[in-house]
């Protein structure tokens, strides 16, 4: 039987990468109340009407902004909080002792702050409604060296993990669940799929000898992930880290 979400209102956070709007578009589909906020600009526009979901332009690694987003949702707080914000922000890999300060900071504000400050600003409301479900999506850049090779990325996805963790400690006691997903190898957005050109037949090939199911994996893959760990059959999981990569070796 198909898992529904009836009278359930969703944020799902970061749209634009692809990912996201797999996520939105699952949920939606499946009944929840979805709102889908992220960077402002045209891409976001394109992506929420294509989705027919209402956004709200949020830089979601100002924690000022994503305050006032979720004084925005006070008369339909979430239960259901996805964290899909984050991605590479543009940047390529290079040695250590060449990566600037800002590059840095920006890929923690957009992978780990924008995360942490959704849930600042939401946690208060479902606390007040007995319960809810919080799902970040880390990466396996955050159990195992990133295939970008961008050192904050790395770090930043596996600061996410470890929040995702604490917090699921933290909050069980309120009744919220919280888990991450955390994607293999998804062509999901221009980034990734630049990425995966650079690496030229031979090393798709061995990219692909690692994957068990010998494919990358689509958005689509990691929507359904996140919508069983939102559903009714998952009350009794909390902490987990959920890799969804084909079966890396």
């Amino acid at each position: 039987m198909a898992v529904t979400f009836p009278d359930t209102s969703a944020l799902v956070a970061g749209v634009v990468g692809g990912i996201g709007a797999a996520i939105a578009r699952r949920l939606a589909g499946a009944g929840a109340r979805v709102t889908v906020p992220d960077l402002p600009g045209a891409a976001f526009d394109e992506v929420c009407e294509s989705l027919g979901l209402p956004g709200i332009a949020a830089d979601l690694g100002d924690r000022t902004a994503v305050l006032r987003l979720a004084g925005h949702l006070r008369d339909d707080p979430p239960t259901i909080l996805v964290s899909a914000a984050g991605g590479v922000r543009g940047q390529v890999g290079g040695p250590v002792e060449d990566v600037a300060e800002p590059d840095w900071h920006a890929l923690f504000a957009a992978n780990v702050d924008s995360a942490f400050y959704l849930c600042q600003g939401l946690v208060p409301a479902m606390k007040a409604a007995g319960g809810g479900r919080i799902v970040t999506i880390s990466s396996g850049a955050g159990l195992r060296a990133s295939l970008t090779g961008i050192q904050a990325y790395a770090a930043a996805k596996h600061a996410l993990v470890g929040l995702t963790r604490q917090l699921a400690q933290e909050l069980g006691p309120h009744g919220i669940t919280v888990n991450s997903v955390a994607p293999g190898f998804v062509l999901s957005n221009t980034a990734s799929r630049a990425q995966w050109d650079s690496y030229g037949a031979d090393g798709q090939a061995a990219i692909l000898s690692r994957v068990n199911l010998r494919r990358l994996g689509t958005p689509e893959d990691i929507a359904g992930a996140v919508a069983f760990l939102v559903g009714p059959d998952a009350t009794w999981i909390t902490g987990q880290v959920l890799s969804v990569d084909g079966g890396h070796g």
